[in-house]
């Protein structure tokens, strides 16, 4: 008999996606009786309970859950605590999964030997604006997100240091602990860097894939890449180590940025390598925004050329404020500053 699964939603203020979610799962080619769907609201402003609550009325196999800390990690352990399954899998209400998404992990999951398996993320625009378009694109570019294998994709199933809407087995949670409440961004880098380090394994499975909708403002993303960039001191002080060297990347970028012109005062002979480092960087947003140009338009192309430095210098900002409130023993951010919804 396959194994029960349990499936948690964590989400807030996710009317715009959280049915298209819902379908896409009630619509699994995984065994019905099987399974168990807790959608975990943190307290929604919009509509997504009464969502939750149609979908709920509808299938009982879904169970809605209040979440009043209003994060991710809590309402990850908030389903943990409930779900009655051996396998636990996260899925986030921003996605929607196609029928054989499930049942592939659980199968990969359970041949490989692996704790958590996961597949790529395809990332779709949130309009029809070349904005919207353009930050998709980037979303899984390499000079976008660099070597992030869940977003650019892999050649064949690899071991890996995190994967999106991991699939667990459930003594995972019993060996090593729940989510980290702190890390309300971040969490799974930090929960899966702690399962590898006590023997565990995290398998990327390249050919099972999620569609993802990218936030839809150049506002938007750079919000959410400050926040990743902040919480990631933090995450690598619990890990005891810097998880991955991308990480640093962002940072690196902002500081030879900001701190070139001021060298150079002191020794102007760095004006032209400072002057060389930014024109490289440059010519490579666009070089990039060049070939999408090619194939998705003059508009595209602009929009893109615009997004990557949000990205890089947002994430770098954030990296920086998370290393001052570290070292100021300050959390980076409160839980209300850092809305649930993606």
């Amino acid at each position: 008999m396959p194994p029960l699964v349990s499936i948690i939603v964590p989400c807030r203020n996710e009317e715009r996606y959280l049915a298209r979610c819902l379908d896409s799962i009630l619509a699994s080619a995984y065994p019905r009786d099987r399974l168990e769907i807790f959608v975990v609201d943190g307290e929604s402003d919009d509509t997504t309970r009464l969502v939750a609550a149609g979908y709920a009325g509808m299938d009982p196999r879904i169970r809605i859950l209040s979440n009043p800390a209003r994060t991710v990690p809590a309402a990850l352990n908030r389903g943990i605590r409930a779900a009655g399954g051996e396998v636990i899998v996260r899925m986030d209400a921003h996605a929607i999964y196609p029928p054989d998404y499930l049942p592939r992990l659980v199968r990969a999951l359970i041949a490989s030997g692996a704790d958590n398996v996961g597949g790529c993320i395809v990332t779709l625009p949130a309009g029809d604006r070349p904005m919207a378009r353009a930050i998709a694109l980037a979303l899984g570019h390499r000079f976008g997100v660099g070597n992030s294998h869940f977003r650019v994709g892999a050649a064949r199933p690899r071991k890996v240091d995190t994967v999106p809407f991991g699939c667990y087995r459930r003594e995972v949670f019993e060996r090593i602990g729940l989510f980290d409440e702190e890390l309300i961004r971040n969490q799974d880098d930090e929960f899966n860097h702690r399962l590898i380090h006590r023997g565990g394994s995290v398998l990327l499975v390249p050919d099972v894939i999620a569609y993802y909708y990218a936030r839809d403002s150049l506002g938007r993303v750079a919000r959410m890449f400050y926040q990743y960039g902040c919480f990631k001191p933090l995450a690598a002080r619990k890990a005891g180590r810097i998880v991955t060297l991308r990480s640093l990347v962002p940072g690196a970028f902002v500081l030879g940025f900001a701190a070139g012109p001021a060298l150079a005062l002191l020794w102007p002979a760095l004006i032209p390598l400072w002057a060389a480092v930014v024109g490289a960087y440059a010519l490579a947003v666009l070089a990039c925004a060049a070939r999408v140009t090619g194939s998705h338009g003059l508009r595209d192309g602009l929009a893109l050329a615009a997004v990557f430095p949000v990205i890089h210098t947002s994430y770098g900002l954030g990296y920086w404020r998370g290393l001052w409130d570290l070292a100021a023993r300050r959390q980076p951010a409160g839980p209300m500053a850092v809305p649930l919804s993606r």
